[in-house]
């Protein structure tokens, strides 16, 4: 009984099209891309987004010549095409790509797409300039650089509320000074500022209508009655209550920023939200560059970010090196105490290095079990280091490390002695 024969193609994508060949690598069928530069750019991009539309038809030319067996350059492709079209589907080996893409010129002009070598040259090159703009493009319209520019827009608007609010009450307490003192919360001074105005309008029923404690208002309707700040004509109160009202509208821009952070961490990053909040989350895929850049990190880089001069100051001078960077700014953590808060930065940042790796790899909300796993380990530790370990004895220092410090302060004194023998000269 005899053996079917197998016939095999090699497909290859090439920046002119899609091309098949024989197993002694001789060109058997083509799919050509438009000849416009743009066009064919975005038929590659098409197809690295998994559109096989044009391998298909390829295909459907080899079957029709009795090939049933089909190899690939990329493993993605290869397994989209065996699941969509029901092919028998391989990955080609890397030197074997290679060694066609050797042949680019040569292919070009056998399949008639370009007529010589100084064509394809002029022709490749305004490509590849099209295709580094649509991959720039493409890049661009990633919302996790969205999330990046709308934290920085946040920590923006914060210093710029602070910048103004230290004005407002610099200003205006020069009219009533003993009210910086008494309302310590910025939105609730400027409030007061712009709905009260004069300092005879400070009375305890206006006070508490702008839902201050009743020990408070009590307190600042005294402090109004007696005030030792100068009066004021109304001219400069009215310039005073518009720098207020700015100041509260300032306010109401960042809850809104605040609150399309969440939103859009929520789609993005959800997981990563889940573990370290919206706005940390958002901070540590600033910090990094993209949700990607912060997938690709491991737990214990994730851990120090944002304190890389501590970190390198430690490589260099020897110094303790950072046990958390930005992270320090979580709940769990910056209310640890001193000595748990090394081992709960590590938890944080191995949860949220796998946070960050299913949001950017993976389609799945594991949030919540990530979030119970910390909760659990971080219950251990409080648990098992209540009392701050013993302080630790220091190392008597060696006689040749002594020997060194002696001679740099030799070379200290020697130094001191010619400077002032110079002065002395000059």
């Amino acid at each position: 009984m005899t053996e079917l024969k197998v016939k095999k193609a090699s497909i290859t994508q090439f920046p002119f099209g899609v091309l098949a060949f024989d197993e002694q690598n001789t060109l058997i069928e083509k799919v050509l891309f438009p000849k416009k530069p743009q066009a064919a750019a975005k038929s590659i991009m098409k197809i690295e987004a998994g559109n096989i539309s044009q391998i298909t038809s390829l295909i459907t030319l080899l079957q029709n010549a009795g090939y049933d067996t089909f190899t690939f350059e990329n493993a993605e492709i290869a397994s989209e095409a065996q699941r969509k079209l029901d092919i028998k589907a391989e990955v080609l080996k890397t030197s074997e790509a290679d060694v066609l893409r050797t042949r680019l010129k040569q292919i070009a002009v056998e399949t008639g797409f370009v007529k010589d070598a100084k064509e394809f040259n002029l022709w490749n090159r305004n490509f590849s300039m099209e295709l580094a703009k649509l991959r720039i493009k493409g890049a661009a319209e990633k919302r996790d650089l969205i999330i990046a520019q709308a934290i920085q827009t946040l920590d923006d608007l914060d210093k710029t509320v602070n910048l103004f609010m230290g004005r407002l009450r610099e200003w205006y307490g020069v009219h009533f000074p003993e009210l910086s003192r008494l309302i310590e919360k910025h939105e609730t001074y400027a409030r007061l500022v712009m709905n009260l105005g004069h300092r005879d309008n400070f009375s305890f029923e206006a006070i508490e209508k702008e839902l201050i404690p009743k020990e408070r208002a009590e307190m600042t309707a005294k402090a109004a009655e007696t005030s030792m700040g100068a009066d004021i004509a109304e001219q400069d109160l009215t310039r005073i209550q518009v720098l207020s009202r700015n100041v509260l509208e300032l306010y109401e821009l960042r809850k809104n920023m605040e609150n399309y952070v969440d939103k859009t961490m929520k789609e993005v990053a959800p997981n990563t939200r889940a573990i370290a909040g919206s706005l940390l989350g958002a901070r540590l895929i600033a910090i990094a560059g993209s949700l990607q850049n912060l997938a690709m990190k491991p737990a214990s880089t994730v851990q120090v970010l944002g304190a890389e001069k501590a970190l390198f100051r430690s490589l260099k001078t020897g110094a303790r090196p950072p046990k958390h960077g930005l992270i320090f700014q979580h709940a769990l953590l910056h209310d640890a105490k001193r000595w748990q808060r090394g081992k709960i930065a590590r938890v944080l940042a191995g949860k949220l290095a796998i946070a960050a790796r299913t949001d950017a790899f993976g389609d799945r909300y594991v949030g919540d079990a990530l979030k119970a796993d910390v909760d659990k380990r971080i219950e251990e530790i409080r648990k098992k280091y209540k009392e701050p370990p013993p302080p630790q004895e220091k190392k008597p220092r060696s006689k040749r490390r002594e020997q060194r410090s002696d001679r740099r302060k030799q070379r200290r004194r020697n130094q001191k002695r010619r400077k002032n023998r110079r002065a002395r000269k000059g």
